[in-house]
């Protein structure tokens, strides 16, 4: 008995000398390393008090690195990047060595792998690739995650297979953002599904029809819509397109066009609207870059001050109601539009749309009346409440005394609103609405109108699955450094008066591959705002002389323009994913005829407005001959629609 307690005491005292919150380190690989000059790994330390740091020895397969500066190691977890360095591809071995000023270390070591940049560059060509060639967005998709895996793995193919289901598509649903928009867009469904089933829908085609008598009319309408509901992109593709879906199928106006107005004007209006749910993300870019440089700017006004140089946005909006006005098409365009006007197919042959509310389940009984009500307030309910939401969510902890002017104060509460939980309570209240309204009305019982929902939640399937894999292919793209690649790729072009064309490019490139603008803008923002402010000091130009403020908004305008041009394009973008799947439209077809329009516009505002804009001509000047160019374009190169009564019901 003595003998165990004189052990006992002795265990107790070891653990009492023990020295508290012992120094401790941990290393992991960031994603691939590309070969060059810079190495990423995490590093994780606990024992470090508040505010304190740890000197870093860094040994790259046994040889030490120096930094300018020396490095400093706080608590927590961090990205530590290595810069000035020679990797090349292959295994590599990574030592850290932390010691503390009281004398305490520890060390730590991981395995990193390294891969040429244009590797990280094949996983989403070769999605954006497949999805074009064989027409199958799911297989495209799959197959890009799949090789990013193979990439990351080491070409293990048993251990790609795992870790595409493991680290991407099943982490796609971690990211609560990505959940809330899965939610709304499953509840949106379901609200449209009891819409449909409870004849709102074909009310809103009888109430219309009397407006809306031709394919012109109905165009038009489509636009304006699309310009109204500016306040959120995912909320305008989802309204705009379950809203005239079934107005353009009676006037025999295509799907791919139903889904090119909605997705030309869902993210270019919202992008350019001082109030909106992009406002407070591309401000709090802008002031945070202005702040880490020090730079004298207001991000706000600079936001401000960048609309008119944001060429391919208001271009787009431009282009989109020349060609409703017009009913003038061009390329596959032009033979989709002249397909559905001579057979009133608005599909084409073995299209399948990536939502389908025309089914049989969906479609109302012969003795329910249509009723446009039942389906223009749950519509209504959505918009009201999400505006509501965004001031009672952006108002919350402000003080309306701070703020002079109405528009600074409405500004405020937008950069501060929780626009995807907002977006989350609108689904909800206009799903109640939907289900309320033809209860109450006893058009159907309780038990029909979840029979209509459910139909709804099934229609979304598709899509939903599509969004997944191409948020899967975004976290690829994170993990092999993407970005650093494309970016690294153009280094070396330092004019500074061809530095807005540039990062136009650059942002472009990057969206289209990514399939993402909130996260190009997230990575560009500040290197480019960095790399201006440096190419005017080597130019002599001062942080105070109109060609610095000149060319600081035009490179801020670049990479808002630019990565909405590749959002637009990318059949990998979630907000094109939408517009397909609010359009009841083939999502290649949405792809491949909204391209040419594109593509056409991203060069249009390269040549009549980064280039001349940057070497002193007045935006203005700019804005207007690249809109009297589009107009000319489309009357000299589009072809006009069979607008006879037969052809197109009355137009």
């Amino acid at each position: 008995m003595r003998s165990f307690a004189f052990s006992l005491l002795a265990a107790l005292s070891l653990v009492l000398s023990a020295p508290a919150g012992a120094l401790e380190v941990s290393l992991a690989a960031d994603g691939a390393q590309l070969t060059g000059k810079v190495l990423r790994f995490k590093v994780t330390t606990e024992g470090l008090e508040a505010g304190e740091t740890a000197t870093a020895r860094v040994l790259l397969d046994g040889r030490e690195v120096s930094q300018p500066g020396g490095l400093s190691i706080s608590s927590g977890e961090q990205t530590v990047a290595l810069s000035d360095l020679a990797i090349s591809s292959g295994r590599h071995t990574v030592v850290l060595h932390l010691t503390t000023s009281n004398g305490a270390s520890a060390e730590a070591e991981t395995t990193l792998r390294a891969i040429p940049g244009w590797l990280s560059a094949t996983p989403p060509l070769v999605a954006i690739l497949l999805a074009l060639v064989f027409k199958d967005v799911l297989l495209a998709l799959f197959s890009g995650v799949f090789l990013g895996a193979m990439i990351l793995v080491g070409w293990n193919p048993i251990a790609a297979f795992a870790r595409t289901g493991d680290q991407f598509i099943v982490p796609a649903f971690a990211d609560i953002s990505h959940v809330q928009i899965i939610v709304f867009s499953t509840l949106l469904g379901g609200m449209v599904g009891v819409i449909s089933k409870s004849g709102g829908t074909h009310g809103i085609v009888e109430w219309l029809s009397p407006h809306a008598t031709t394919a012109r009319r109905g165009q038009i309408a489509t636009w304006l819509m699309g310009i109204l509901v500016f306040f959120d992109d995912y909320a305008n593709s989802l309204i705009v397109g379950n809203t005239m879906r079934p107005i353009t199928d009676r006037l025999k106006i295509s799907r791919e066009k139903l889904a090119y107005i909605v997705d030309s004007t869902a993210a270019p209006i919202a992008s350019l609207i001082p109030i909106s749910t992009w406002v407070g993300f591309e401000v709090g870019l802008i002031a945070g870059a202005f702040k880490s440089l020090d730079l004298p700017f207001n991000g706000y006004q600079v936001f401000i001050a960048s609309i008119p140089y944001r060429f391919y946005p208001l271009f787009a909006l431009v282009l989109g109601l020349t060609i409703a006005m017009s009913r003038r098409d061009f390329g596959p365009m032009l033979a989709a539009e002249r397909r559905a006007a001579a057979t009133g197919a608005v599909l084409a042959d073995g299209d399948t749309p990536l939502a389908d509310f025309t089914k049989g389940g969906l479609m109302p009984r012969d003795e329910v009346p249509k009723r446009a009500i039942n389906a223009f307030i749950p519509i209504g309910v959505v918009v009201v409440v999400t505006l509501a939401g965004l001031y009672a969510s952006g108002a919350a902890g402000l003080d309306r005394a701070q703020f002079p002017t109405l528009f600074k104060w409405v500004q405020e509460v937008l950069s501060n609103a929780d626009s995807y939980n907002t977006l989350v309570w609108a689904s909800m209240a206009g799903l109640i609405g939907a289900v309320a309204l033809p209860v109450v009305q006893r058009i159907m019982p309780l038990k029909e109108a979840l029979e209509g929902m459910l139909e709804g939640f099934k229609t979304m399937l598709l899509a939903i699955v599509v969004l997944i894999l191409a948020w899967s292919v975004a976290e690829v793209c994170t993990q092999l450094h993407t970005t650093d690649f494309i970016v690294a790729m153009t280094e070396n072009v330092l004019s500074p008066r061809l530095l807005p064309a540039l990062v136009f490019v650059i942002s472009a490139v990057v969206a289209f591959a990514t399939g993402s603008s909130w996260s190009t803008m997230a990575i560009l923002m500040p290197l480019v705002i960095s790399l201006a402010h440096g190419l005017s000091t080597a130019a002599g130009s001062g942080t105070e002389s109109a060609a610095f403020y000149t060319l600081m908004v035009g490179t801020i305008s670049s990479v808002l323009a630019g990565s909405v041009w590749g959002d637009h394009c990318s059949p990998i973008s979630d907000t094109t994913i939408l517009s397909s799947m609010a359009s009841g439209c083939d999502h290649i077809a949405h792809v491949r005829t909204q391209l040419p329009y594109a593509v056409g516009l991203g060069i249009l505002g390269l040549l009549i407005g980064d280039l001349p804009t940057a070497y002193g001509m007045p935006v203005w000047v700019s804005l207007v001959v690249g809109s009297a160019a589009i107009v000319g374009a489309v009357l000299w190169l589009g072809k006009r629609i069979d607008d006879s009564p037969a052809a197109t019901a009355s137009g």
